[in-house]
């Protein structure tokens, strides 16, 4: 089946994917870590013509930006037009993945705060679900998605994302998905049928 990660410059879950045999793509603004299916550009270029990955995909699986609208980045925006009208255009992108002409969505982001205007997230997940001894809590958007059920429920809560250190590469780290539940993205929704 034909899948496509929006905004996954790691390579993680498009490689999990991969491994069940699936014809799955990445795409993001930067190459991506790992070599193999990207689309180095705009994800919208692709949602306007689906034959930059050979045809439409069956399954959308999306990391849109979330700096300006989690809990998190919420103290930034008091008194900054600047970085609403950002949060605003983080919204649009945000919600065109959404409406994307795709029968199976996953949108997955950190939880929002109150300003944004998204629809409301369908479960969070944890990475001790999926055999991380840490937390970090992450919503998923799913349609035509059964929600991720956990596949190795472990011990330890560490916050190592939380407590990261300042650093030029902070972003990337924090935003990349853990192997644990890329693997049960992939196994169970691989098997998804449009029926």
């Amino acid at each position: 089946m034909k899948i496509l990660i929006a905004c996954e410059e790691s390579g993680t879950v498009r490689e999990a994917f991969k491994r069940l045999g699936h014809d799955a793509w990445s795409c993001d603004l930067l190459p991506s870590a790992i070599p193999g299916q990207h689309y180095q550009g705009n994800v919208l270029d692709i949602l306007n013509n689906w034959s930059i990955i050979g045809g439409k995909p069956r399954v959308l699986i999306g990391h849109p930006i979330c700096t300006r609208r989690c809990n998190s980045g919420v103290r930034w925006l008091k008194n900054n037009p600047e970085r609403m009208k950002l949060l605003e255009q983080d919204d649009i992108f945000f919600n065109t993945l959404w409406y994307a002409d795709v029968p199976h969505i996953c949108l997955e982001n950190p939880i929002p705060h109150r300003y944004t205007s998204v629809v409301d997230y369908t479960q969070i997940i944890q990475p001790w679900q999926f055999g991380h001894g840490e937390t970090k809590a992450t919503c998923l958007w799913l349609k035509g998605l059964p929600k991720l059920i956990p596949t190795n429920i472990v011990d330890g809560r560490e916050a190592r994302i939380h407590k990261m250190a300042p650093s030029n590469h902070r972003s990337k780290d924090r935003s990349k998905t853990y192997q644990g539940i890329a693997d049960a993205m992939a196994s169970q929704w691989g098997t998804i049928t449009d029926a």
